[in-house]
């Protein structure tokens, strides 16, 4: 199975100067919880909402108590994670697997051969091969 077969393809990204109010409105309304960041096509970083929740940026936002830190002088690039490790599409699922597994992420970036962001990769995702790998071998056992 490849990273292709499961990867989410309508994936929503940001801008390092994105704000963060409006990524953190853009990602509830969506209900995503990553963007890909991308300057230009170049991929840059990953913004999740672990991100935005981080206690050493958390400040008195009375709108949403103490959970986000939603400052308008803040940008996706200054709370962004640099730098982020990504799939390609012909990888094998098993890599991405391992790769979230051992670094604790909740969704991969996923490229093309050229390097191009085409989709994401999620835990979800994944929960979505395994329950499809089952029902395949669960057919095939009886």
């Amino acid at each position: 199975m490849r990273v292709s077969d499961f990867m989410t393809r309508k994936v929503m990204t940001a801008t390092p100067e994105d704000g963060i109010r409006e990524t953190y409105f853009r990602m509830r309304e969506a209900r995503v919880r990553h963007l890909p960041v991308l300057d230009g096509a170049q991929l840059v970083g990953i913004i999740s909402d672990r991100d935005l929740r981080r206690p050493d940026w958390v400040d008195e936002a009375p709108d949403l108590s103490h959970d986000y830190q939603l400052d308008d002088n803040l940008s996706v690039g200054d709370l962004m994670s640099h730098k982020p490790i990504a799939v390609h599409t012909y990888d094998e699922l098993l890599t991405a697997c391992a790769l979230i597994n051992q670094h604790g992420f909740g969704a991969l970036p996923v490229l093309d051969k050229g390097g191009h962001l085409v989709g994401i990769l999620s835990k979800a995702d994944l929960v979505r091969a395994f329950a499809r790998h089952l029902q395949t071998h669960h057919e095939h056992t009886g």
